[in-house]
């Protein structure tokens, strides 16, 4: 089994470039992992980058979607609609891909109610409206889902791909795992990018205790012991699990420096805790950032060292240990080379 295809795409709205995976070109069921946006210029790259293949939209047989967010689910209709091509996508992401309108009328709202509860200044939360409403257009007519659940097995040429449910940055984000000499690989999405770390809190308001669920969706990953993933924006990744274990430890660091936050300020709401980790914001930031601050904060207020209280985020245990939160060293020892 081949190296997939990866075809790279522009982003100039979110984290940088995109990959769109082609899988099966030669077999006659060609399968694409992830779309990207549907802009005029994203449009002509795929489709540019379909062609070297000698295939088109109307060629694609199937589109798997890794997870709800435009820069990955864009030109999915634009596709279906040319050739027929199945789509699929996790069960819990599939309504809001589909556009239905309440499930996006349930989001929108749940994102007002975290605005207040995040403490975000109404000027800042115009800017992020505003800066929202400049990109509707960055999806075409939205598609006609079939959805799957974790460990669903999907057809690709001569393999297959499984299901992986790995949220955090959202819902229903998926990775697809196949087999391949010299170990399995791993379509990781935005569950595992290589030089930057996805959001969690505030890509997704849906999902509750999001950075619980990533830490969960790491230690899957550096459990899986993938030869390689191939990421949904940047270079492939060769070595997953410490690159997994790299992230884990990262949100350690982060949630200690939350609590120095509040040691040294007092209660706090998750804007303010976020001003002082990342200063000023703009474009989808003002979204992630306290959006992010806030999952550091649940995730602490879980394992009992801070509380919520009218006046913020109060820090009650400011001595603990955090490393029942953190799973990362265990996750370290276990490697080869690591403590016993």
């Amino acid at each position: 089994m081949s190296d997939p295809v990866r075809i790279r795409l522009g982003n100039r709205v979110f984290e940088g470039r995109n990959n769109a995976y082609l899988l099966g070109a030669d077999t006659g069921e060609a399968t694409l992992i992830d779309t990207a946006i549907a802009t005029p210029e994203v449009r002509t790259e795929l489709e540019a980058g379909l062609a070297e293949h000698g295939l088109g939209f109307a060629d694609i047989e199937r589109v798997v979607l890794t997870h709800w967010h435009e820069d990955h689910v864009g030109l999915a209709g634009a596709i279906q609609a040319a050739g027929g091509a199945t789509v699929r996508a996790h069960a819990a992401d599939a309504p809001v891909i589909e556009q239905d309108p309440d499930a996006v009328a349930a989001m929108r709202e749940r994102q007002h109610e975290l605005f207040d509860e995040w403490g975000m200044p109404e000027a800042a939360r115009e800017e992020l409206l505003a800066f929202l409403d400049r990109f509707e257009d960055i999806t075409d007519e939205p598609p006609s889902i079939e959805p799957f659940e974790d460990g669903a097995h999907v057809p690709v040429g001569d393999g297959e791909l499984e299901t992986v449910h790995l949220p955090g940055h959202a819902a229903g984000l998926t990775g697809f795992a196949r087999a391949r000499e010299g170990g399995p690989e791993l379509f990781s999405g935005d569950a595992l990018l290589p030089r930057y770390t996805p959001n969690v809190g505030g890509a997704d308001v849906r999902v509750e205790r999001a950075l619980e669920k990533y830490l969960d969706t790491l230690v899957c990953i550096a459990d899986g012991e993938f030869a390689r993933a191939w990421p949904g924006h940047r270079d492939p990744i060769d070595d997953p699990t410490e690159r997994a274990v790299e992230i884990l430890t990262h949100h350690r660091e982060r949630t200690e420096r939350v609590v120095g936050v509040l040691a040294e300020h007092g209660p706090a709401d998750a804007w303010t805790v976020s001003a002082h980790l990342f200063g000023d914001l703009e474009g989808i930031h003002v979204l992630h950032g306290p959006g992010e601050a806030d999952a550091h904060l649940v995730h602490l207020e879980a394992g009992g060292i801070v509380e919520h209280t009218e006046a913020g985020y109060r820090l009650v245990e400011p001595d603990s240990d955090l490393d029942e939160l953190f799973p990362a060293a265990a996750v370290a020892a276990s490697r080869p080379g690591g403590d016993d």
